[in-house]
């Protein structure tokens, strides 16, 4: 199997192709960046693209990040998965990015939980807490950062994501530290192939998990009456 992979939800722009019969991924690129990700991407993809010696029918899926993530970059990466994968008729999925910063970790299978915290910004987080199985023991939500530390300060566990940093500096004294503190600012774009490539057919369509409902309002007081 041949899996297209995408990601802009956060701070990169990454995309890599995954060939399951040579055994892994054969080409990627992640470009750090904030803004920019509607001009970046596709020219991105090209190369990947070309260094994969592959086009567009040559993939058998597309797999995207669907977030928690930044609004404008979860639209700029969904909307580039499934315009491919309509023109090449090919299937697209899509990816939570919590799942995707824990997916390395929980692959080392040991036993103590996983907690993926994303910065939301404003003394918040994007929150999901991963058993050692991989099964889900808190479900994905936006929640005050002190949340977090008080699901870090519970035991032993791993903490990833962009606000992992954060939230393992204001675990209390005396509570047990984290085993791993992974807070990179994107996920692994190659783990992400990896999770693509694993996708039951028909399940996991790529529409986005915002969590949250965006900043910028309209302004309704603008708004002429309605006669």
């Amino acid at each position: 199997m041949r899996v297209l992979a995408i990601d802009t939800a956060l701070a990169a722009c990454s995309a890599a192709v995954l060939d399951t019969v040579l055994g892994g991924v054969i080409a990627s690129e992640s470009m750090p960046m904030v803004r920019g990700h509607a001009e970046a991407l596709l020219p991105l993809i090209a190369r990947v693209m070309a260094r994969a010696e592959l086009g567009f029918f040559d993939i058998d899926r597309v797999t995207v990040t669907t977030g928690p993530g930044s609004f404008t970059g979860l639209r700029v990466g969904i909307s580039a998965a499934r315009g491919i994968a309509l023109a090449a008729e090919k299937p697209a999925f899509g990816v939570s990015t919590l799942s995707a910063y824990a997916a390395p970790h929980l692959a080392e299978d040991k036993p103590v939980p996983v907690i993926a915290a994303i910065d939301a910004r404003h003394s918040h987080v994007y929150l999901q807490v991963f058993g050692p199985s991989g099964r889900t023991a808190l479900a994905p939500r936006l929640a005050p950062l002190n949340e977090a530390v008080r699901a870090a300060a519970e035991g032993p566990c791993r903490l990833v994501g962009s606000a992992a940093l954060a939230v393992a500096a204001q675990i209390p004294p005396g509570a047990p530290a984290p085993l791993c503190v992974d807070g990179r600012d994107a996920p692994d774009i190659d783990w992400i192939a990896r999770m693509g490539a694993v996708l039951p057919e028909g399940q996991s369509p790529p529409n986005p998990q915002y969590l949250r409902a965006p900043d910028a309002q309209p302004q309704n007081a603008a708004q002429l009456p309605r006669r």
